[in-house]
């Protein structure tokens, strides 16, 4: 199993992704592609992982790879493989499908209630979780559905919170990588940024990550194994 992850920003961390892949013994090739690293070779890889940043989908002057790591992913799902966009990598995903993405209109911050669609419950990716559950946020963009992609969850601040495209090309709005141990991580790199984003925030966080970051990490870590069980190695 040969996975490819791009990481779009300097302090990336794959959380239960790793993890999950881990557990696969999926062979990992990281692509640094804020530094310039060219991307991944379609033919050498069975799936492609693409991680969040603080861009937008559409910034192509200042990140002039996004035009094509959105050909890269819209290649790797029309071919079957196994694609997974976490919040940038989603917003590039549904890009890569003719979806708009609609910058700064869905701000949210923190462990956020997120609930299934009906066609959620029947994914089999989305179908490991119960009807509502939490995740980690931490976005101001959003996106149109791409045209045939089912929606798979949704909430107040963000409708299209996950979708699929074909047979396994996942977008993930919410960051269900982020376990506690990368959430503390943030906290760490970026406390002036989360302050502003969500004053006082930092001071709840001990309450917060008591209650709601292991229900969080639970369901994030079934997600990304019900995710790492759609790669098919080729």
């Amino acid at each position: 199993m040969r996975v490819a992850i791009v990481e779009n920003t300097r302090v990336t961390e794959a959380g239960q992704v790793g993890i999950a892949l881990a557990e696969a013994g999926a062979q990992i090739v990281t692509i640094r592609a804020y530094s310039g690293e060219p991307l991944p070779d379609f033919d050498a890889h069975d799936a492609l992982v693409v991680f969040g940043g603080e861009q937008n989908a559409r910034d192509d002057e200042k990140h002039p790879h996004l035009p094509d790591l959105a050909d890269l992913m819209r290649r790797f799902g029309d071919s079957g493989k196994a694609v997974l966009g976490i919040c940038l990598g989603s917003q590039v995903l549904a890009r890569a499908y003719g979806g708009e993405n609609l910058i700064g209109s869905a701000p949210e911050f923190g462990w956020r209630s997120i609930g299934r669609t009906e066609a959620g419950k029947a994914d089999p990716v989305l179908s490991v979780l119960p009807d509502r559950f939490l995740s980690f946020q931490w976005h101001d963009d959003t996106f149109t559905l791409p045209e045939g992609a089912a929606h798979l969850a949704e909430n107040d601040a963000a409708r299209h919170q996950a979708f699929r495209i074909g047979r396994a090309a996942y977008g993930f709005q919410f960051h269900f990588e982020a376990n506690r141990d990368v959430v503390r991580n943030w906290m760490t790199h970026f406390p002036d940024l989360i302050e502003r984003k969500e004053p006082g925030w930092l001071a709840r966080h001990p309450k917060l990550e008591t209650t709601e970051g292991p229900l969080s990490d639970e369901a994030g870590l079934a997600l990304a194994r019900a995710w790492v069980r759609q790669i098919t190695p080729v």
